[in-house]
């Protein structure tokens, strides 16, 4: 149960239905969930320590700004990150998982009519799930998930500055062409490749802003 609430208010945050800078009305849960305060206090405790929302004193519990100086630098420790996931995948990513990336372009071009934002970080979620899968090293992938989505909020944010189509076109792209690096097994390739992808990734962030 517990667990189900923190992905529905975690989902909330970095979907941006709560704004960065706003208070998250406690009792207003409690009533949602049906649960006491002891046990949504910890699922809060746990987003803190997610660096998603900050409990303050006497004030209550703040959703995070979206701090741009700080993602710099987790912008520069996810490069590396995804670079030796990237690596590790490719020597151990399996024929079966491949295809099940090919699966996921595919869904993603049925986006272009259907313009909806959510479903477009889904597809990219359940491409990096396939992709943790193979990389096959725990540690790694909560390393990187916790990475993911500091930097999710600006992803969504950008959405507002960009064309939709645009940014599908991206995704497919990113897919189609890590498809392709992992098939060809070979780790250096694949490193450089999945590093560059959020180096081009920052590069349009900082042209929008």
């Amino acid at each position: 149960m517990k667990s189900e609430i923190y992905q529905k208010i975690k989902e909330r945050i970095l979907l941006l239905e709560y704004a960065p800078g706003e208070f998250i009305n406690e009792k207003t849960l409690v009533d949602e969930f049906g649960i006491s305060r002891t046990p949504l206090r910890e699922v809060l405790y746990k987003l803190e320590c997610d660096k998603l929302v900050s409990i303050v004193p006497r004030a209550g519990t703040m959703i995070t700004l979206v701090e741009f100086q700080k993602l710099r630098d987790v912008f520069q420790v996810r490069v590396n990150i995804e670079g030796l996931l990237g690596s590790l995948a490719a020597e151990r990513i399996s024929n079966d998982q491949l295809r099940e990336m090919q699966k996921i372009e595919e869904e993603c071009k049925s986006l272009f009519a259907d313009k909806n934002i959510k479903q477009l970080i889904n597809v990219d979620i359940k491409f990096r799930e396939v992709f943790n899968q193979a990389a096959n090293n725990q540690i790694l992938k909560e390393i990187s998930d916790y990475l993911y989505n500091q930097t999710l909020r600006v992803w969504y944010i950008v959405f507002e500055k960009n064309n939709f189509s645009t940014e599908v076109e991206e995704e497919m792209k990113e897919i189609e062409k890590t498809v392709e690096v992992f098939s060809h097994r070979d780790p250096q390739e694949a490193e450089t490749f999945r590093r560059n992808v959020i180096i081009n990734y920052v590069e349009r962030v900082k042209n929008k802003f």
